[in-house]
């Protein structure tokens, strides 16, 4: 199959032996034939395997002959460097929006109303699905592939063309000899389920935030200003209006559809040319039926007047033509599938079972993952992949699978099991109570990754601007491979990173060096130990003082501590006495890291605020309530959230609320925030 092509296929070479640029211009044909018929029939004609082998063999010609590589190769979709921008696009023609409808009777009265407008008894339209992807504009010029753009308000879009060259059904050369020059085509990118599902599982093992759905997916993909990243997502496109064309127009949307299927694009496979408004009903009763088992996100069918010279008489709104419609089906509500059971691992190494579900909308929000807390809450449930499930949103925020719905003669999978090795860095998984977590601590990217954020949290070493997204970046490139790491870098090393120029990382070098003098709790926090939090922390620096004599303790010393058990005194022991965890703190020592000792109960000078009991309520002008609550605790008191007959004092701001009430029915003491002022600022007694 030959194309006539902007770049004629292949520059011929006087260097090339003739043999092999016939067989590169014949891979090159049978390759996008191979991606016409998988793409746009959906009867793909060799095995993945065979395909492959075609393209190794014309990916080796190419090196061999780099002079003969062209743009329209299907080599050529691997991404191009990264962009500073995406850059804006006037449309050539408005891309409007649909009117939206979902009842049925306003489907009829849609039809009565292009009755009446085009005074006729009778109109034909063509109906498809909605795709529930990101709309493109997409522009050949003589067959190339050249430009493309985001919908963005309707006139002006991003150029995204460097993107969409590496969706692989989206042909860079249209096939045949009659397409016209010029041609405009509208279409919609989006993600196939499965491909969405796997997406998720992957970024759910890795410790990063899963798409919500497959539109967020595909729209968050395509707008990437790296297109490496945009050509390693599994993307697809589907064409549904030309917008423009040189020569005769066509003269109906089903004409156009056919046509660009002629010319190698993909257009809807599920579509059908009704001859009433009854056959439109039906159709989308027959889609809404297919919905779940179709590979692909639909939220309803749209609906056209088939004849283009009709859709001309009866015209635009401001945002949305007057001849087509989106018939959307009622979204859906709690009840959902189980596409996969992904293993999510936290910053201290926990493996959590998450489901990874079809979407479903539950109070308003579209869910595509729920916790499934643990291995004891998936058997006492048995959740299985495939099992019909109620989702429901705990708290109404984390969502959470209620029950299992079964299914009449359904055939379930057998039950879901734990892994043996961590999902991340392979490591072996162990086993504490209902928890399994892995082993592999510092050595575990996802591990890492939320130790690193734990460690510059606002409550640890309040690292400003050591965020999520920077923190992935400097582990997945490797420029970070444990805490003291940190303070290795230099300007050169954050000016890789995405997001940051010359100002922005000499801001988040200046937070790092701020943070190297640290006080014992915080740093103690920072490390993020097993069931040690900021409470625990406090506790610990106070009844040892420095980090020497807690790394010096054992299991025993920590129990003797009225507020520790067993549990966390077995766990501070252990992660002190691991190697690894010993040298990291050394390391951070030697660069510089300076752990600032606290007055320990046994050697503290008496306070009058000695053990006194402290909460707040209401607004505080003076300070932040940790600057507050650290004033107390340097003075031997304590603070709590509730109010008892065993708090000392009330300290009562602006806005005070319900604890000022309890406060003062019990009796218990309450001051004003000057009047704290004034008793932190009484003498230690001599």
């Amino acid at each position: 199959m030959r194309q006539d092509s902007l770049y004629h296929d292949t520059p011929a070479s006087s260097k090339v032996p003739q043999a092999d640029q016939s067989r590169l211009v014949e891979l090159k044909d049978q390759i996008r034939h191979h991606d016409y018929l998988y793409y746009v029939k959906d009867r793909p004609a060799i095995s993945d395997g065979e395909y492959d082998r075609l393209f190794r063999e014309l990916s080796d010609l190419e090196q061999k002959y780099p002079e003969l590589i062209t743009p329209d190769s299907p080599t050529q979709r691997v991404g191009a460097p990264p962009l500073d921008e995406l850059g804006k696009v006037p449309h050539e023609r408005p891309m409007l929006s649909l009117d939206s409808l979902v009842d049925p009777d306003q489907t009829l009265a849609f039809d009565q109303r292009m009755k009446r407008e085009l005074q006729t008894d009778q109109v034909e339209y063509t109906v498809e699905p909605k795709f529930d992807g990101l709309s493109v504009e997409l522009v050949y010029d003589r067959g190339a592939f050249v430009r493309g753009s985001t919908r963005g308000d309707g006139n002006v879009g991003e150029d995204v063309t460097i993107n969409l060259r590496t969706i692989r059904s989206l042909p860079l050369q249209l096939q045949g000899r009659s397409h016209p020059d010029h041609l405009v085509v509208r279409g919609e990118v989006y993600m196939r389920l499965a491909d969405f599902h796997a997406l998720n599982r992957r970024m759910t093992e890795r410790g990063e935030d899963a798409f919500a759905n497959p539109r967020n997916a595909a729209a968050g993909s395509l707008r990437q200003l790296d297109s490496h990243m945009t050509a390693s997502r599994p993307l697809v496109v589907t064409c549904y209006e030309v917008m423009a064309l040189s020569g005769s127009p066509l003269p109906s949307h089903w004409a156009e559809l056919e046509a660009l299927a002629e010319w190698g694009l993909p257009v809807p496979i599920l579509r059908r040319r009704c001859n009433t408004i009854d056959e439109v009903l039906a159709f989308h009763r027959e889609t809404e039926q297919q919905r779940d088992h179709l590979p692909y996100e639909i939220d309803g069918v749209v609906v056209k007047v088939n004849r283009v010279d009709l859709q001309t008489r009866l015209g635009m709104k401001s945002r949305s033509p007057r001849w087509a419609i989106a018939f959307k089906f009622p979204p859906r509500k709690e009840i959902t599938e189980v596409q996969d059971i992904a293993i999510s691992v936290g910053r201290t190494g926990t493996l959590t079972p998450l489901a990874l579900l079809k979407p479903v909308e539950v109070g308003g929000v579209t869910i595509s993952r729920a916790t499934l807390h643990n291995a004891d809450e998936v058997a006492r449930k048995d959740i299985r992949i495939g099992d019909t499930v109620r989702v429901e949103r705990a708290g109404d925020v984390i969502p959470a699978i209620a029950e299992r719905i079964p299914v009449p003669d359904e055939v379930r999978p057998e039950p879901f099991h734990m892994p043996q090795h961590c999902p991340i860095c392979g490591s072996a998984v162990a086993r504490e109570g209902a928890y399994y977590y892995c082993t592999g601590q510092a050595a575990c990217p996802a591990q890492l990754k939320g130790a690193i954020e734990h460690f510059a949290s606002k409550t640890a070493l309040n690292i400003e601007g050591l965020g999520k997204k920077t923190v992935a970046q400097l582990v997945d490139q490797g420029l970070v491979k444990d805490l003291s790491d940190l303070y290795r870098l230099d300007q050169g090393h954050v000016l890789q990173l995405d997001g940051f120029a010359e100002r922005s990382s000499a801001l988040l070098l200046e937070a790092i060096a701020r943070s190297k003098e640290v006080p014992l709790d915080r740093f103690l926090m920072g490390l993020g130990i097993r069931q040690v939090g900021q409470h625990i922390a406090k506790v610990l620096a106070r009844e040892f003082g420095s980090l020497d004599a807690i790394m010096a303790a054992d299991r025993d010393r920590f129990q003797t501590i009225r507020e520790i058990g067993p549990e966390i005194s077995a766990s501070v022991a252990s992660y002190f006495q691991e190697n690894s965890n010993r040298q990291v703190i050394d390391q951070l020592r030697r660069l510089g890291l300076s752990i600032v000792d606290a007055p320990t109960s046994h050697t503290q000078v008496a306070h009058p605020l000695s053990g006194k009991s402290f909460v707040f309520t209401g607004g505080l002008t003076r300070h932040t309530r940790d600057e507050a609550t650290a004033l107390v605790e340097q003075r031997g008191g304590t603070v709590s959230s509730g109010v008892s007959r065993k708090t000392t004092y009330v300290v009562a701001g602006t806005d005070a609320g319900s604890k000022l009430d309890l406060a003062r029915k019990l009796g218990v003491q309450v001051l004003s925030e000057e009047e704290f002022e004034s008793l932190m600022n009484q003498p230690d007694s001599t």
